[in-house]
């Protein structure tokens, strides 16, 4: 939530469409550096890598390295193991589908936070939100078409998976939250990738030509300035009014995936897109007025 005295949302909304964009790109170099021989695990590696550096130097102008000072390792590592394992899949997912499909199937994630809530947070769940969630899923049947469609179902699965590692590293991110700033928590987390992921690159490294060098720079930079900025829109606007830019996203993958690869989504996903964006939306509009809700209620003076 943005602080009330330096709310400039159009700046916000500037800065996380901005960033998504940045998502997206990242996206696309992903899926040449893969196309051009990388393996997976060397992409991630690089991806968090190459982010150390800027993160350390924005935690120095932030207020110095006491700001990724953390005193739960235990989380970080349960964070740690859900964020790679959602990075395996969510990257899978951009090498196996068009980016376009990729980018929606990546939209479910508000579906299965919900479901998440319920089962983890034990939150009840209304009619609202439980048609939302319907929707969305019929949504992403109408894309996948199983058993006859263009979209091969071993990639929807892969990218189905990236988004439920998605919602349930939310939940864990905001237990952190309670605790850790959120550059400690990128830091970690990167910290966590790279120790994790440097041991297995002698056995899938291959010698890289100077075009991947730079698709592997890019990864990092692309990824980095999507986090960044799409972290920076919530100091200046609520998430519940920057969220909506993160649907852009289709628009990105759509336009990217024609220029470079040469791709556009096929009919099927011109239909069930928009089912996904509007669950999406709804969850979000829905878990805003509850949450304005219960504000009011533990505001409320007993008596009146």
């Amino acid at each position: 939530m943005s602080d009330t005295g330096t709310d400039r949302p159009l700046l916000a909304l500037a800065m996380r469409l901005a960033g998504i964009a940045g998502f997206a790109l990242m996206a696309a170099f992903i899926k040449l550096a893969s196309d051009s021989g990388i393996h997976l695990l060397e992409l991630i590696f690089w991806r968090q890598f190459t982010s150390l550096p800027i993160v350390l130097g924005w935690a120095m102008l932030a207020g110095g390295l006491s700001t990724l000072a953390t005193s739960r390792p235990r989380a970080h590592a349960v964070r740690a193991g859900y964020g790679i394992v959602g990075m395996i899949l969510n990257f899978g997912g951009v090498i196996l589908l068009p980016l376009a499909e990729a980018t929606t199937f990546g939209f479910t994630g508000p579906l299965f936070a919900t479901l998440l809530s319920i089962v983890i947070l034990r939150e009840t769940v209304g009619i609202w939100r439980w048609s939302a969630v319907l929707a969305g899923f019929a949504g992403v049947v109408i894309i996948a078409q199983p058993g006859g469609g263009d979209i091969p179902l071993f990639g929807a699965a892969v990218a189905l998976g990236g988004a439920f590692m998605i919602a349930l590293i939310a939940i864990q991110i905001r237990d952190l939250s309670r605790t850790d700033k959120p550059l400690a928590i990128v830091f970690w987390f990167s910290v966590a990738a790279v120790v994790i992921t440097a041991p297995i690159l002698p056995f899938v490294h291959q010698p890289l030509s100077g075009e991947q060098w730079l698709l592997l720079l890019g990864i990092g930079l692309a990824g980095t300035w999507g986090q960044v900025l799409i972290t920076m829109a919530l100091r200046f606007g609520p998430v519940s009014s920057v969220i909506v830019m993160d649907y852009s996203g289709l628009i990105w993958a759509t336009l990217l995936g024609w220029l470079i690869f040469s791709t556009l989504p096929t009919t099927a996903t011109w239909f069930g897109a928009p089912l996904v964006i509007a669950a999406g939306i709804i969850i979000t509009w829905r878990e805003r007025v509850l949450s304005k809700q219960r504000l009011a209620d533990q505001t409320r003076v007993p008596g009146t």
